[in-house]
C-alpha cells in the first residue's frame, strides 16, 4: 500500500469539481462541490447521532437505501437544517444534479454544511450547477475539498493504492471538520471514493466497523453536529472480483480504508477551530477496548486538559481528573502518564502520583504542534487512541460571531 495523489479522483472513473455559486458572501470561496462516478457505485454511509438532523441526511438516507449512488452534491455556508422547506430543497438539489449528469435523482448523495436555521435559497445552486458539472475533472478533487470547507483552514484529502485479488485498487477521501466535532458518528463531512469492487452490504460493514476506532474517537469541542456524515462510493472499475464476504480481500480493503480515515481524523483534529496543537491520547493496559476508549475520549474531551496543552503546561492532574470522572473501571493508583512530542518525552505521573520531572523539558515537549498523551491504566489488553486539539482564545472568537 502506498499514498498517492488525487484525493477523491484518484480512483478510476471518478471526477470532481468545486466552484463559488453565491451561497457564501465571499466570492473568493468555493461553496458547492460535486463528485461523480462514470458508473453507478455501491454506497454506504453513517450519520450524526444528533436528534436534530439536517434535511440532506434524511434525503441521502432514503436515496442510498438500495445501496447505490453515482454522485455527491455538497454546499457549504448553509446547513439546510431546521428549515420548513429543507427536504424540498435537498430533493431539488438532487434533481438538478441528476439532470446535469443524466442520472437518477435517487442516485445522488446530498450534503450541506454551515449555519443552522437559515433558509437555503436553491437559486444560486441551480444557476451554478451547469458550470459545476461542466467543470468535472479527474484533477478536480482539490477544488471539491476546498468547496466543502467552512471554518477549516486547510483542505483535507488523501488517497492510497492497494491490491485486492491481484488487481490494483485505489481509495481516496476528502473531509471537512473544524468545529462541532465530538463523538459519536458523525461529526464531520467525509466523502470517500474507491474503484474496488465490493458489495454494498460489505461496504457498509467495513465503514461501520472502521468508524468506531476512527471518526468516533475525534473530539474538538464536545458539540455533536446536526448535519454530518461519512459516505463511501465504490464503483468497481478496478476490475477485482467483487468482495462479498469476509476474507483476505475484505481485510485488504479494510486496511486501505483505515489508512484513509485515520489520516483524515488527524487532519481534522489538527485543524480544530482556533487550534494550535493536535493532541493524540494513547491508552493501554485497560481491562478491555471499551474501557480504553472511554478513558481516551474523556482525556481528549477535557476542556481543562485542552487549555493546559495550549499553555504548554504539564498539568498531569487534569489527565487523572478526566480519567476519574470518565466512568471507566480503572484503578487510579495504577495510572501512569507521559507527554511526548518530536522534542522528546517526559513522564509526569507514576501509579497515580506525581513524580519529579523537569519543567523546562516538559515545556519544550508541549510547545510542539503534535503532542501524544500516553496513558497506562494497568496490565490489561485494552488499548485505544483518540484525537483532539488544544482550546484557545481563538475558538471563542470564531464561535462568538459565527452566524453574523
Amino acid at each position: 500500500m502506498k499514498i498517492i495523489s488525487g484525493g477523491v479522483c484518484a480512483a478510476q472513473g471518478f471526477k470532481a469539481n468545486g466552484i463559488h455559486c453565491g451561497i457564501r458572501k465571499n466570492k473568493t470561496k468555493r461553496d458547492v462541490a460535486l463528485i461523480a462516478s462514470e458508473v453507478p457505485a455501491a454506497a454506504a454511509a453513517v450519520y450524526t447521532t444528533n436528534l436534530v438532523k439536517g434535511a440532506p441526511l434524511t434525503v441521502t438516507k432514503n436515496h442510498i437505501a438500495n445501496g447505490i449512488a453515482q454522485a455527491v452534491i455538497c454546499n457549504s455556508g448553509n446547513a439546510n437544517t431546521c428549515n420548513a422547506d429543507g427536504i424540498e430543497v435537498a430533493e431539488k438539489m438532487s434533481e438538478l444534479t441528476a439532470n446535469e449528469l443524466g442520472i437518477r435523482a435517487d442516485d445522488v448523495v446530498v450534503a450541506s454544511t454551515g449555519v443552522i436555521g437559515q433558509p437555503l435559497d436553491i437559486t444560486p445552486i441551480a444557476t451554478g450547477l451547469p458550470a459545476l458539472a461542466a467543470g468535472l475533472s479527474a484533477d478536480g478533487g482539490e477544488a471539491a475539498a476546498e468547496a466543502i470547507m467552512t471554518t477549516d483552514t486547510v483542505k483535507k484529502e488523501i488517497a492510497v493504492e492497494f491490491e485486492v485479488g491481484g488487481k490494483t485498487c485505489k481509495i481516496g477521501g476528502i473531509a471537512k471538520g473544524s468545529g462541532m466535532i465530538h463523538p459519536n458518528m458523525a461529526t464531520m463531512l467525509v466523502f470517500i471514493t474507491t474503484d474496488a469492487a465490493i458489495s454494498a452490504q460489505m461496504l457498509q460493514k467495513a465503514l461501520s466497523a472502521d468508524i468506531v476506532n476512527t471518526f468516533n474517537m475525534v473530539s474538538i469541542d464536545g458539540d455533536t453536529s446536526t448535519n454530518d456524515m461519512v459516505t463511501v462510493l465504490a464503483n468497481g472499475m478496478a476490475g477485482n472480483a467483487e468482495i462479498t464476504a469476509d476474507g483476505a480481500d475484505f481485510d485488504a480493503f479494510m486496511k486501505a480504508l483505515n489508512t484513509v480515515t485515520v489520516y483524515l481524523c488527524r487532519m481534522i483534529a489538527a485543524d480544530g477551530e482556533g487550534a494550535t496543537k493536535m493532541l493524540e491520547c494513547k491508552v493501554s493496559g485497560a481491562l478491555n477496548e471499551k474501557t480504553a476508549k472511554v478513558v481516551a475520549k474523556s482525556v481528549i474531551c477535557s476542556s481543562l486538559l485542552k487549555a493546559a496543552m495550549f499553555g504548554a503546561d504539564a498539568n498531569w492532574g487534569r489527565v487523572l481528573c478526566a480519567i476519574g470522572y470518565s466512568g471507566a473501571s480503572v484503578d487510579v493508583n495504577r495510572v501512569d502518564v507521559t507527554f511526548k512530542s518530536k522534542a522528546g518525552e517526559v513522564s509526569v505521573c507514576k501509579n497515580g502520583a506525581g513524580i519529579e520531572f523537569s519543567e523546562d523539558i516538559a515545556k519544550k515537549v508541549l510547545l510542539e504542534k503534535e503532542i501524544e498523551i500516553i496513558v497506562s491504566v494497568g496490565d490489561g489488553d485494552g488499548t485505544a487512541t483518540a484525537w483532539g486539539c488544544d482550546l484557545t482564545y481563538d475558538y471563542v472568537k470564531i464561535n462568538g460571531d459565527y452566524r453574523t
